[in-house]
């Protein structure tokens, strides 16, 4: 089957990393693919590069930009693409413009976060118009499906769900070994409990409200550190406020990396403190590292992390919600172990890249993806 996916770029963040995945697997399945990049080819294309899968550009520009809808017609075109598989809402709508006329079996969307920004109603209304030559709507969670039929988004009779999927078999459990080796990279006593989270440093993410929430933590267990992995608009001032708190010593700020399995497999807690989510990939990769998990009851945090079972849901933008989460599991470390246990076990089940590129695959061939399906992953 040929398929091209579109995508605005292919740079560091969980959409683009869950493309990527997919997109590999389909090659590895013998699909002919290809990953039509609106503005720039972002700093994983060269993970499709290198096993052969093209990567085009089409420099759009702001606006309206005939050059660039010609370009990516060329390329769908010569591609003699099937399907076509695009993300989120301004890839669609641009696709489904420059593409229109053209024969193919499927045209499939799949919105990657919550809800709709108010600020975009423009943007919203040509997706709303884009969604007349559109199969289907993938929604990354049941939370996000119910909200954007909630609010005329997508019709529900094109809206389904398709949970995110990682590679759980290329994740190693946590073990006291990684923990001595990412203390090592930290210059750390090796006995230190290190708490550690994933994404931007951007206000959604409320970093902010974590390093707060640490501030007492570590008032009252000192052998502990606070683990940023990622970068952003707020870093600087995220910075500052470790400063402010007076724990800049414990607080690591790591930046982008392309190691982040390494440093996932050497925590003690992973704590996802969002205040809006949509189905967090790196929810997904903690729980393949066995971790026990805090995360904030927003968005679809809710269907990876069930609360007693698979790791700990608190209210968002609660500092001190967090603070006693994180302190009640470093009390009980048996806990703590058994919660990252189960969550290992539901990702095998349920959250694997496997599972994810099967359903793509029904709704390429028309298939109406089956509810009990759906309702078992979130069961």
């Amino acid at each position: 089957m040929n398929i091209t996916h579109f995508v605005e770029s292919l740079d560091r963040g969980g959409l683009e990393r869950m493309v990527l995945e997919l997109v590999k697997y389909q090659h590895r399945q013998g699909h002919r693919c290809q990953v039509v990049c609106w503005y720039s080819a972002g700093s994983l294309a060269h993970e499709l590069d290198e096993l052969g899968i093209a990567v085009q550009v089409c420099g759009k520009r702001q606006g309206l930009d005939l050059t660039a809808l010609a370009r990516a017609r060329r390329m769908v075109s010569t591609h003699a693409t099937e399907v076509l598989h695009t993300h989120n809402a301004v890839a669609h709508y641009q696709a489904v413009l420059a593409t229109c006329g053209l024969p193919m079996r499927r045209v499939i969307n799949t919105r990657h976060g919550m809800g709709v920004n108010r600020r975009a109603r423009r943007r919203e209304w040509l997706y709303r118009r884009a969604l007349m030559r559109t199969d289907t709507v993938a929604t990354v969670c049941e939370a996000a499906r119910s909200d954007a039929i909630r609010r005329g988004i997508i019709p529900s009779a094109k809206a389904c769900v398709v949970p995110n999927g990682i590679r759980v078999d290329a994740f190693d459990t946590a073990s006291p070994s990684t923990h001595g080796r990412v203390a090592r990279w930290l210059n750390l006593p090796e006995h230190t409990r290190i708490i550690g989270t994933v994404g931007r440093l951007n206000w959604t993410k409320d970093q902010l409200g974590l390093i707060r929430a640490f501030k007492r933590v570590h008032e009252q267990h000192a052998d502990t550190a606070l683990v940023l992995i990622g970068d952003g608009e707020l870093r600087a001032s995220l910075q500052q406020s470790a400063i402010d708190e007076g724990v800049v010593d414990s607080v690591h700020f790591l930046g982008d990396r392309s190691d982040v399995r390494e440093w996932l497999q050497g925590l003690d807690l992973f704590v996802l403190s969002s205040l809006s989510e949509g189905y967090s990939m790196a929810l997904l990769e903690a729980s393949a590292v066995a971790l026990p998990i805090i995360a904030t009851n927003v968005g679809g945090n809710g269907e990876i992390v069930r609360d007693g079972i698979t790791g700990t849901l608190v209210a968002a933008g609660d500092p001190s919600a967090l603070a006693d989460a994180m302190l009640a599991l470093l009390r009980n470390p048996q806990q703590a172990r058994a919660l990252g246990h189960a969550a290992r076990t539901w990702v095998e089940r349920y959250g694997s890249l496997e599972t994810m590129a099967m359903r793509y695959a029904q709704l390429y061939d028309g298939s109406k993806l089956d509810q009990g399906s759906r309702d078992g992953h979130l069961a």
